[in-house]
């Protein structure tokens, strides 16, 4: 008898767990939805009319009226620390990190450590930390060290990589995290560019020569 009743109070456990599963799963996905569809629209906006067009406004509008219900539904996703993996999979986490990478320098810095301690427990890919360790790096200022930010350089009217830090060995250092090489990160993007590790070099001699003159 007793058997019976742990075996149907283990049934009831896990048919009130499932819900709560799905729902932050479904929660994560709509979340996804909201960040992505208007900044794929904005983007092909830019390349056809312009950063100036009513086009690339809206949705910039748009995306950043989402993003202000997607951070404070991602704050209370964490609140609790990082969710599980086998619980939102890794979907859900590229979903969280998207998130973050677009919230502000202070927000991305408040769950660095979460992100860290998550990783160490083997609940969030190398690469998701270390493209948010390479973003928080050109938010100061700084030689990123994977290569995974793109910046756009209006006096070029251009986007290109961030400098990076010893780029000969950048490739080196992102297979360590299990990350493609750079030439095919790059070809793989919405809008692709071109790796010229030589132009890259130079890129970063003179971006540290640019540093010391400003100290």
């Amino acid at each position: 008898m007793s058997a019976c009743v742990r075996k149907s109070d283990s049934k009831k456990q896990d048919e009130a767990a499932t819900p709560q599963r799905i729902d932050v799963v479904a929660v994560l996905d709509t979340i996804w939805e909201m960040e992505q569809t208007p900044i794929r629209k904005r983007d092909s906006a830019f390349h056809k009319y312009g950063g100036e067009s009513e086009e690339y406004k809206k949705y910039q509008a748009d995306y950043k009226k989402n993003h202000k219900v997607n951070e404070e539904k991602i704050a209370e996703i964490l609140k609790d620390g990082w969710p599980k993996l086998e619980v939102i999979g890794e979907q859900g986490n590229l979903t969280i990190c998207n998130v973050l990478q677009h919230s502000s320098p202070e927000i991305r810095l408040k769950y660095l450590p979460l992100m860290r301690q998550a990783t160490k427990n083997k609940q969030l890919s190398p690469w998701l930390l270390a493209r948010t360790e390479d973003r928080i790096a050109t938010d100061r200022g700084e030689l990123q060290i994977y290569g995974g930010q793109i910046k756009y350089y209006p006096e070029t009217n251009t986007f290109d990589v961030w400098p990076i830090a010893d780029p000969e060995n950048v490739d080196k250092r992102r297979a360590e995290i299990g990350l493609e090489p750079m030439a095919e990160y790059l070809q793989n993007r919405r809008f692709p560019l071109e790796w010229n590790l030589e132009n890259q070099i130079k890129r970063t001699a003179v971006f540290k020569s640019k540093s010391i003159k400003e100290q």
